[in-house]
């Protein structure tokens, strides 16, 4: 597996099969171009349902800037548990996003066993319910007639541990780096790789979460397949001791996974990204 560190990176030779990844990518994009009444059992306004189908946002009255997108998200691991909740359509979609899940999965913890490794910190570090829960949220972006007056997705930091994108070959994805937006272009069978807040809070800012957006255009349409490790409800998240000095205090304070997000979604009640987190959570 090879890698450009930062906190944004992208990894290929990383072992995840490049015809699981090109049949994972054309179902979800079957998927989002089936007609409405065979997409209907997974769509929802309930952001609490564990798989949810949305399209554009649900404050389009009120907001500012208009987003522009579909999504489709649902929990995978464990997956015996959850798989039976996902699209019974396209027919091949629970098969293919099933092993792709897996793979995905497997590959994350490989990633995070060397950031663990970087860190200092020891072997499995990252193991158990630090990395239990797996999202994975499927966003399409169809072609905007004035890009303009529209993003997909609002200038955001992942709020779970660490996240793996899928692109497809049409560009979308910036990152906001030095008081500027830099493209990240798609290369064939690669993933992206993008620090996630609790990371940032368990490394105790060695490793810190990249704000990103993703664009519109009016050409094509674009997919994109994210993977989204992060702990189970009641874990502790907070910055390894290991990691802590008298030099190096901690710089953040213990907090229960659940009640983290549980504030964050309050906090976002009144601002224009609310809607990008509850289609992650």
């Amino acid at each position: 597996m090879q890698a450009k560190i930062s906190d944004f990176f992208q990894v290929i030779n990383h072992g995840v099969s490049g015809v699981l990844m090109d049949e994972t990518m054309s179902v979800v994009k079957e998927f989002f171009n089936m007609a409405d009444e065979r997409r209907a059992d997974v769509f929802t306004d309930d952001h609490t349902k564990s798989c949810r189908f949305r399209t554009s946002s649900t404050n389009y009255a009120t907001e500012e800037t208009h987003y522009w997108r579909d999504f489709l998200r649902h929990p995978c691991h464990h997956l015996e548990d959850f798989i039976h909740l996902w699209p019974q359509h396209p027919t091949t979609y629970r098969d293919v996003v099933g092993k792709y899940s897996v793979e995905v999965r497997n590959l994350l913890l490989r990633i995070m066993e060397l950031m663990s490794e970087g860190l200092g910190l020891e072997p499995g570090f990252f193991e158990g319910e630090l990395s239990d829960d797996l999202l994975i949220l499927t966003n399409h972006y169809p072609p905007c007639p004035d890009p303009s007056l529209s993003l997909g997705l609002p200038k955001h930091s992942d709020p779970n541990l660490i996240t793996l994108l899928l692109q497809e070959h049409v560009y979308g994805l910036q990152v906001y780096k030095d008081g500027q937006w830099l493209g990240v272009e798609p290369l064939p069978n690669a993933f992206v790789v993008n620090i996630g807040y609790q990371l940032q809070v368990v490394s105790n800012d060695k490793f810190k979460g990249a704000e990103h957006q993703a664009v519109t255009n009016s050409r094509e349409a674009r997919t994109s397949i994210g993977a989204f490790m992060g702990p189970c409800n009641n874990c502790i998240i907070e910055p390894a001791k290991a990691l802590i000095t008298e030099d190096n205090p901690p710089h953040y304070k213990a907090f229960n996974t659940k009640s983290f997000l549980k504030i964050t979604w309050q906090r976002l009640l009144v601002t224009q990204k609310l809607h990008c987190w509850l289609s992650m959570f």
